[in-house]
């Protein structure tokens, strides 16, 4: 059995940070979204992976490498557009060749990983299984129909939604998946969408069956859902103080200080995590927040956000929160008279200001 994992999306929701990174690589808790799915993949005993990727190829292939600091044997498949979760299917067929996979989106989070999934696939040998997960929106998402113990009607983002039961973003697959991919036509937004796929499988008498998860999951494509999937993941982090707290420092709850981080004269409540070499100083980190490494918080305020590397906060008069600051930010006070603010900002930025 083989792993595709997909991060050639280009993450128009997560612009403008996006335009200079892959999505995929944004840190929850410190550690790259794509990172936790490399590590259910392997937890579930599959070691030969495909990584779909596009525009961000060269900055995921750095950062995952050839996968063997997972054990894993890590194969780059290069996508031009992003045209649909089964063109991707299509495009990694030579990869394939003919084996059961599972196909694992990229920036989703699941709590309790996917090898309870791929055991019931390898035992009852459908010709797929889809990860299925109650949702209190279902018409933000794919949603799947049940009879019998199968799915029998996949319907993406209906209006009007027959159950509640949303599409994860993992799925199993047989062989037979090729041919479906190859036998639907785009849907109106010009994809090769897999819940066509699904039910072209479906429609041909083929089983699919569904697995339905209790734990947590987060599809990490919005700003919201990725600061609450940081939020989750931080409340299990086992604290960890490895990096140097001065004497007029307090360091208070559930909170990960990585080596070489400095917190001098500051106050540090968690959940939190402190990345290796960044410095806090003369401030206040709130609970619910990741900071990255080599980064610098100084005379500043911060809770419930996410801060990537290299980044500097300096001065701020009140407190940031609720938010993604994004790799070599500079987020600072000017000197300069007069008195204004000055803003360098990329297409579809927010800013909120006191």
């Amino acid at each position: 059995m083989k792993g595709l994992i997909l991060s050639g999306g280009k993450g128009t929701r997560l612009r403008p940070l996006t335009f200079t990174q892959a999505k995929q690589l944004v840190p929850v808790a410190n550690k790259p979204v794509l990172f936790y799915g490399l590590e259910a993949i392997s937890e579930a005993g599959i070691t030969d992976v495909g990584i779909i990727v596009g525009e961000t190829r060269r900055e995921i292939m750095q950062a995952v490498g050839d996968g063997s600091r997972w054990g894993l044997d890590v194969t780059y498949i290069y996508q031009e557009e992003p045209l649909g979760l089964a063109h991707a299917v299509l495009t990694a067929e030579e990869f394939l060749d003919s084996e059961q996979f599972v196909m694992y989106l990229g920036d989703n989070l699941i709590k309790d990983g996917i090898t309870g999934l791929v055991d019931e696939f390898r035992s009852n040998q459908p010709n797929s299984e889809i990860l299925l997960a109650r949702v209190n929106e279902p018409e933000r998402f794919g949603v799947a129909e049940l009879e019998g113990g199968r799915v029998v009607r996949l319907v993406e983002k209906p209006e009007r939604p027959m159950s509640d039961l949303a599409l994860v973003g993992v799925y199993m697959f047989d062989e037979n998946i090729m041919t479906a991919a190859k036998s639907i036509e785009p849907s109106g937004r010009g994809e090769l969408e897999i819940t066509d796929a699904i039910q072209w499988l479906i429609d041909q008498g083929l089983t699919v069956f569904p697995h339905v998860i209790d734990g947590w999951w987060k599809d990490t494509g919005l700003l919201e859902d990725m600061l609450e999937a940081n939020r989750i993941m931080l409340e299990v982090q086992e604290p960890d103080r490895r990096g140097h707290v001065d004497s007029d420092s307090k360091v208070e709850g559930n909170v990960v200080i990585e080596d070489g981080a400095e917190i001098i004269n500051s106050t540090v409540r968690g959940p939190v995590i402190i990345g290796e070499r960044t410095r806090i100083v003369n401030s206040f980190v709130g609970p619910y927040t990741s900071v990255y490494f080599e980064v610098e918080i100084t005379g500043s305020e911060i809770e419930h956000s996410i801060v990537m590397e290299c980044s500097r906060i300096t001065d701020i008069p009140g407190r940031i929160e609720d938010s993604l600051i994004g790799q070599n930010v500079e987020v600072g006070r000017s000197p300069l008279k007069p008195t204004a603010y000055r803003f360098m900002l990329g297409d579809n930025s927010r800013v909120g200001i006191l």
